[in-house]
């Protein structure tokens, strides 16, 4: 046991677990302050790189941060529970409208893709580890957007994209600029890898050049933009907006810049790129809202530094996304098997219904794109409250919160036309100041 804190091991393992265990008993409280590596080395008697292979551990599984000069602390919330558990138990009974997921009705059927490419000779180690098809048809739709000339990668979803390009070129420590409201797997990962958050303001035409601004010029090394159906306010990129955030950011270029349009194939707006601002950039299209989550297959691009770099290190975890899914995609996008159209006018249609009945009771919401629309309210605890108690299960938003105004997020992907009505008499209801009883 080591003075003040609850410390003690010889080797990082024994160091960081020693650690742990405190956290757990609470004899380290959240926000506790470490000590500094070299000494608690000297007074453990170890090597000052055996303490920082025990901090790298410990924030590697999101019990502490790092916050620079400041030093490493105990995190507030650990980053293994995540944000998800930030939520509402849905009872029997209830309209579960909280979850964020894709409608199934709208949803190919991939039993026959898979089929096919099952059937097709087998992939061995040593081969590339992108189906060449995919490449083609993924790299003729980035093309087709707009989207700067790069080699393609394939990653196990956005947040494996984002993850593997943060570690790609940042250390523990580093500050990340991330959207407020914004995903929460999102607001979970930075943290998780040792790196800070700066929260930036957004609108319905995506994140306020002000706001990028002021994270950049504050240290900010890396920027996370998503370009559509933004997770959870529905903002989408305007022309205006994303020609008025390449000026902030040519004047940040060390910024890395990480582009997430996980909206593909589920919205009608075009696409505005900021991809190639600045040298180091990586542009994320995933498969999940369109095609599947379960596919777990997103398309990567970037400059060659950083594709360079993310395909190495994959090579030594997973190695690749397996081929047979690479392919069972390539046939979906090859036969058109989702129609963008159809699919985003369902989307429109249903947000539309819940944000005009809403309207018309004067509450103010926005979802421009996507399956989400975002309520602000001026107490999340008892909104949420009301409309389970009304039979409506909603996601509070604190789980995609950093310093932005309370609100809830209404997924829409199933709501019917019928249920509008009752839903926003619902919400009008539950986002109402609770009267003051006077027992004088």
């Amino acid at each position: 046991m080591l003075g003040d804190y609850p410390i003690s091991g010889r080797g990082a393992a024994e160091i960081s677990a020693s650690v742990e265990r405190a956290v757990a008993t609470g004899a380290l409280k959240p926000g506790h302050l470490l000590p500094p590596l070299r000494e608690l080395a000297s007074q453990l008697g170890v090597n000052p790189n055996t303490v920082a292979a025990a901090y790298r551990i410990l924030r590697e599984r999101g019990v502490i941060e790092t916050d620079g000069r400041r030093g490493s602390r105990v995190r507030h919330k650990p980053a293994t529970t995540g944000r998800d558990e930030i939520g509402v138990d849905v009872p029997e009974g209830v309209r579960d409208l909280s979850a964020g997921n894709p409608d199934p009705a709208l949803l190919p059927s991939v039993a026959a893709a898979f089929a096919t490419a099952a059937g097709r000779e087998p992939v061995l180690y040593g081969e590339e580890p992108v189906e060449p098809e995919l490449a083609r048809l993924a790299r003729a739709g980035l093309d087709a957007g707009g989207v700067l000339a790069g080699p393609v990668a394939v990653t196990s979803g956005s947040l494996d994209a984002v993850e593997r390009v943060l570690a790609a070129h940042l250390k523990p420590g580093d500050a990340v600029a991330v959207e407020d409201p914004g995903w929460g797997g999102l607001l979970d990962l930075v943290p998780a890898l040792g790196l800070r958050t700066l929260p930036v303001a957004l609108d319905d035409d995506g994140p306020l050049p002000e706001a990028v601004d002021r994270a950049l010029a504050a240290g900010a090394r890396a920027l996370v933009v998503t370009d559509r159906a933004q997770n959870p306010t529905g903002a989408a990129l305007s022309a205006a907006r994303a020609r008025a955030l390449r000026s902030v950011v040519r004047r940040h270029p060390a910024t890395l810049l990480i582009e997430d349009d996980h909206g593909h194939g589920i919205v009608d707006l075009p696409l505005n790129p900021l991809a190639g601002v600045t040298p180091h950039w990586a542009f994320v299209r995933s498969a999940a809202k369109a095609y599947g989550p379960d596919l777990r297959l997103a398309v990567l691009t970037g400059d060659e530094v950083t594709l360079d770099r993310v395909r190495g290190r994959q090579r030594l975890g997973p190695g690749w996304v397996s081929r047979i899914t690479q392919r069972a995609v390539a046939r979906l996008w090859a036969e058109g098997a989702v129609d963008p159209a159809t699919v985003a006018a369902a989307y429109g249609r249903r947000r539309g219904a819940l944000i005009g009945a809403l309207e018309r009771r004067g509450v103010p919401a926005c979802g421009r794109s996507g399956l989400n629309v975002w309520i602000p309210v001026p107490d999340e605890t008892a909104a949420v409250a009301r409309l389970l108690h009304a039979g409506w299960a909603v996601a509070p938003g604190a789980r995609f919160r950093m310093s932005a105004p309370p609100g809830i997020r209404v997924t829409v992907a199933t709501l019917t036309g019928a249920e509008a009505e009752p839903l926003a008499d619902a919400i009008a209801a539950a986002v109402r100041p609770v009267p003051v009883r006077s027992y004088v």
